[in-house]
């Protein structure tokens, strides 16, 4: 019988959407993980069960078998129950997993087990907002699927964040269009100095915990005519205000709200990613 060292103990957590979206994709993933790890396998039913789960883990390094929201959730509880700096996370996407294969996680039970198994820690940024809510990936105001922001253009060095109105002309192949929803009217606060105001109607607001624990931010107000020059910013703490307002953070959408601040976590999540090949911060 296989022996493992306490580090190569693992404990499972299978999501029950998992298991009913791709059953097979759930096996091949148990099967990797067994034949290289000592493993214990959850199949929690519901929100409380998981959360048992994950609070019981002791010594044992958990791995979620799930979606991009049990990811999400997974990360929200233990920073709630601030032990997200001591608690590396490992994901086998199954589902709905852009978020998880944007962070770097390969696509694929076995590719994804494998990485669980040889791969490295990798600590990354998240927004944190102010009822403790968590973004991984991208934010998006209305709740309209997100484009990812483009790299902010500072005025002047050494300031802490950074707003161009610099025409850009073509838009990249990375950033697909985003239906319009309306007018929104926005304040949008970028460590404190506002980027647009309540009197601009806006078309979207989006932002995502970029490298160097600054959030990146674009804010795309309403055009008529011409597509309108896109506000970009960089800093640590977003505030939107507005009346009412949804927003879509990673999988979910909130509110809604009438205010809400995200403050970016420095390195403050770790997930492990293969330890070769291309794997990006966000």
């Amino acid at each position: 019988m296989a022996t493992f060292a306490t580090s190569d103990q693992l404990l499972v957590i299978i999501d029950p959407a998992a298991r009913q979206t791709d059953a097979e994709s759930v096996r091949i993933a148990k099967d990797v993980l067994s034949a290289g790890a000592a493993t214990k396998v959850c199949l929690p039913e519901g929100p409380e069960e998981f959360a048992r789960a994950l609070g019981r883990r002791g010594s044992r390094r958990p791995v979620l078998i799930g979606d991009d929201r049990t990811l999400v959730r997974a990360v929200t509880l233990l920073h709630r129950q601030r032990e997200l700096a001591r608690c590396a996370l490992a994901v086998v996407p199954v589902g709905r997993t852009a978020l998880a294969e944007s962070l770097g996680v390969p696509s694929g039970a076995v590719a994804a087990a494998r990485a669980v198994l040889d791969g490295a820690e990798r600590r990354l940024d998240m927004l944190v907002d102010d009822s403790d809510g968590v973004v991984l990936g991208a934010l998006g105001i209305p709740s309209a699927p997100v484009r990812e922001p483009a790299a902010p253009v500072p005025l002047s060095a050494g300031r802490s964040w950074y707003r161009s109105l610099v025409r850009l002309g073509a838009r990249p192949a990375r950033l697909p269009a985003v239906p319009s929803p309306g007018a929104t009217r926005l304040r949008v606060e970028v460590d404190g100095e506002p980027v647009v105001d309540l009197d601009q109607p806006v078309e979207a607001v989006s932002v995502a915990p970029g490298p160097g624990g600054v959030a990146s931010v674009e804010v795309r107000p309403l055009s008529v005519g011409a597509e309108a020059t896109p506000l970009l910013a960089s800093g640590r703490t977003v505030t939107v205000t507005g009346a009412d307002f949804r927003y879509r953070a990673d999988a979910t959408v909130c509110g809604p709200v009438r205010r809400r601040t995200w403050r970016v976590m420095e390195s403050a999540w770790a997930l492990t990613l293969p330890a070769t090949g291309p794997a990006t911060d966000i």
